[in-house]
């Protein structure tokens, strides 16, 4: 086949200037962050919509009560035996064996044999108007009872980490399903000009397991998946520009890398070409944009204490800051996750001294959160979800240490704002907290209920890819509407 030479002189300019771009003028899309964005999509995946700028903003399909979403995501399965459901039967019978009609052809991840039921030793008290029944661990939430709904019947189908993880986050235990921030932008777009509309944040000790996956687009176009930001230094690695390189250097690599882009979009249609045009320019805005939003020293001593935030220093109380500074700057969605809650009574993972250090450390910054967008007015418009993947289990596991095994009947969440009906405590469990008995909430139930407050319908909100339409909620979900 003879070489179409206005094809190979197109391809040859646009490595050089691709190559110049990237190494002269310092833009690597901020490494593995903004770098990201540039993947390749799945064959058959349709056309970005919005052309050249695919995250503008767009219109729900109804009227929405919410315009943004802060996901405090408590990676490992916080007890909600310890935290949100007491249960004065559960203690009455501590140290009995299980009835086995309880547990017959139940699968667990580690509890085998006749496992005993486990009380607690946290005492709880009534908190606000509302009486919300609250642990001790958690004694700055309870300053905000009458702010926000608990549910406490939450039910999942995995009881492994890494597919409920997966499951809370997707809508699917499998990897390649697009995370419910990808849809959420997909859908909406965002309203930030200069940062992206889906950001992540992470704290504590290591990262959630199965990682990336938790944010990526899946089958949609990469332009939707989260982009992780540092809570301190450079926000984004290798986002500056390399010394002696000006803004008009750059930004004339940036018009002469845009227009070849822009015309192979138009010959093509491929909506990677329309992810790579806004990630270069979203990279480009960030270098200032970005600083300016992690500098913490510009807010006022008092928010600071009140978060508990240190500016400089990488933590969860500094994530829940930038979590409002976010939704501030117009980003649609942004994930905070924090580990470690896996306490099943190993040395460093009990519900002893384990279970306090990591409520000491998350409990004052997220009560902040709720109140300081509160104060600001945008807590009406920010739907704020608290909870991890998985509840835990009435009975304890033989261990070194006090701790309870993996349950997926059953765990407890807290929601506020975005139209949230605040000052309610929904769902009850059996006496000895094993099942769901009133008001039981499945993940794609919630998944649903948020995009419903965005103005979004679960139903319609679908994406065609291999030839099937696939949506968040899988074939399940409805809308709580207890909750609303």
């Amino acid at each position: 086949m003879a070489r179409d030479p206005a094809r190979h002189l197109e391809l040859q300019v646009a490595a050089e200037t691709r190559r110049y771009f990237l190494g002269r003028c310092g833009l690597g899309l901020g490494g593995m962050a903004l770098g990201s964005l540039l993947g390749s999509a799945p064959a058959g995946a349709a056309p970005a919509r919005g052309g050249a700028n695919p995250l503008e903003p767009r219109s729900p399909h109804f009227a929405p009560r919410a315009k943004s979403v802060i996901h405090l995501f408590m990676a490992g399965g916080p007890s909600q035996l310890e935290l949100f459901d007491y249960k004065p039967k559960l203690q009455e019978l501590h140290g009995q064996t299980i009835p086995k009609s309880f547990i017959e052809n139940k699968r667990f991840a580690f509890l085998k044999g006749d496992p005993q039921l486990l009380g607690t030793r946290r005492t709880f008290a009534r908190h606000g108007e509302s009486g919300a029944e609250i642990s001790e661990l958690l004694p700055q939430l309870a300053t905000i009872a009458d702010d926000v709904a608990i549910v406490r019947t939450v039910a999942t189908d995995v009881f492994n980490h890494g597919p409920a993880k997966l499951f809370m986050n997707t809508g699917s235990p499998n990897f390649g399903r697009p995370s419910m921030g990808a849809w959420v932008t997909y859908g909406l777009g965002s309203e930030s000009q200069d940062l992206p509309g889906f950001v992540v944040l992470q704290s504590g000790p290591r990262g959630p397991r199965g990682g990336t996956a938790h944010w990526g687009s899946g089958f949609l176009p990469s332009v939707y998946q989260g982009v992780p930001l540092r809570s301190g230094g450079d926000p984004v690695l290798n986002l500056a520009s390399p010394a002696g390189v000006s803004p008009q250097e750059q930004r004339a690599a940036l018009d002469a890398l845009g227009d070849l882009n822009r015309a192979r979009l138009a010959a093509t249609g491929d909506p990677e070409i329309a992810t790579r045009i806004a990630a270069y320019e979203m990279a480009f805005r960030m270098q200032s944009s970005a600083p300016d939003l992690v500098d913490l020293s510009q807010e006022t001593a008092e928010t600071l204490a009140l978060y508990g935030a240190e500016p400089g220093k990488a933590s969860f109380a500094n994530n829940c800051l930038l979590a409002r500074r976010l939704v501030e700057r117009g980003v649609r969605f942004v994930v905070l996750f924090h580990t470690d809650w896996d306490h099943h009574g190993n040395p460093d993972h009990d519900l002893e001294k384990s279970l306090d250090d990591i409520c000491r450390e998350t409990d004052r910054p997220a009560a902040a959160l709720v109140a300081d967008l509160k104060r600001r007015g945008l807590l009406d418009e920010t739907i704020v979800v608290w909870g991890g993947e998985f509840g835990r289990t009435p009975m304890g596991e033989p261990r070194e240490q006090i701790g309870r095994d993996h349950h997926i009947e059953t765990s407890a969440l807290w929601l506020a704002g975005g139209g949230i009906r605040a000052g309610q405590t929904l769902g009850e469990t059996d006496e000895i907290g094993y099942y769901p008995v009133a008001d039981r909430v499945h993940v794609h139930d919630l998944q649903a209920t948020i995009l419903h407050q965005l103005g979004l319908d679960h139903l319609r909100l679908t994406y065609r890819f291999q030839g099937r339409d696939f949506r968040l909620t899988d074939v399940g979900g409805e809308v709580v509407d207890k909750l609303l």
